[in-house]
């Protein structure tokens, strides 16, 4: 480029458009997307690691398959899966496309919690904080129905610096909706005996009632419910599942609250307007 700068003067009115296309606002989008594919990279570690007991920062990446590990041009998120095709470059195993999808679905939250850097740069990153660590218990349970207490203790950590500059009233306010919530999954952990639900379901929806508050938990909660209900009997109608099949609860409560987050008002809107 600066070749062609130095012996066509005219191509400066390209690098001038090219300048004016990457202002601030494209290139903070540009480095959210790169974050949160580096960031979903290492929630792939996590998600992958964290439920075998293994090391996630100290043993190096590695085939799933033959074991060997992965050299640093195998390393890039997402570009490295697509140049190698899905597959392992020594045993030719295919991928798990687990790995691209979470990359890329850590990079869109990441864009999509950037107006919350408008309030301040520690808020947005507290909220990206709060969404990896979803995303790690999301696809931990779904596999091996565990909710890992790190990942918990991550949120609670981010919740606790959020709720520093709240009202009392508020603060009082969502920590009553994550207790009385707690209190209510934890009777269900009691009276089935843990065949209902895990005592990580109980810590989980104490964290979204914190998060939440009254009364977007309860529109969280209901969620949660239905859908898992639906999924449910949707999986023992195709005999997928049978009726004492447990399946993880958590996925249910994380999407639960992100619904609550994006449509929440609109569903009280909604109810309120049948009442």
């Amino acid at each position: 480029m600066w070749v062609s700068l130095l012996f066509f003067p005219e191509s400066r009115n390209a690098l001038d458009c090219l300048y004016n296309f990457l202002d601030t606002g494209t290139m903070v989008f540009l480095l959210a997307i790169l974050f949160g594919l580096v960031v979903g990279s290492f929630l792939n570690v996590l998600i992958d690691r964290i439920p075998r007991g293994e090391n996630f920062i100290w043993k190096p990446s590695h085939c799933d398959f033959c074991k060997k590990p992965l050299r640093w041009f195998e390393l890039f998120p997402l570009v490295s899966f697509l140049a190698q095709g899905g597959k392992c470059r020594r045993c030719k195993k295919r991928l798990p496309m687990q790995y691209p999808l979470i990359e890329l679905l850590t990079a869109s939250g990441f864009v999509l919690l950037l107006p919350y850097a408008g309030v301040t740069p520690l808020y947005y990153v507290l909220t990206l904080i709060i969404f990896s660590m979803s995303v790690v218990i999301f696809f931990i349970d779904l596999n091996h129905q565990i909710i890992p207490d790190g990942a918990l203790i991550g949120i609670a950590i981010a919740l606790l610096i959020l709720a520093i500059p709240l009202p009392p009233a508020l603060l009082l306010e969502h920590i009553l909706a994550g207790v009385m919530s707690a209190l209510g999954f934890f009777s269900l952990w009691v009276i089935t005996r843990g065949r209902g639900l895990g005592f990580g379901d109980v810590k989980l929806v104490l964290l979204i009632g914190l998060l939440l508050g009254y009364p977007l938990t309860v529109v969280a909660l209901y969620v949660a419910f239905l859908t898992g209900a639906t999924t449910g009997v949707i999986l023992i109608v195709t005999n997928r599942a049978k009726m004492k099949t447990r399946i993880a609860f958590g996925p249910f409560l994380i999407a639960g609250a992100l619904c609550a987050i994006v449509l929440g008002e609109r569903i009280l809107a909604w109810f309120y307007m049948l009442l």
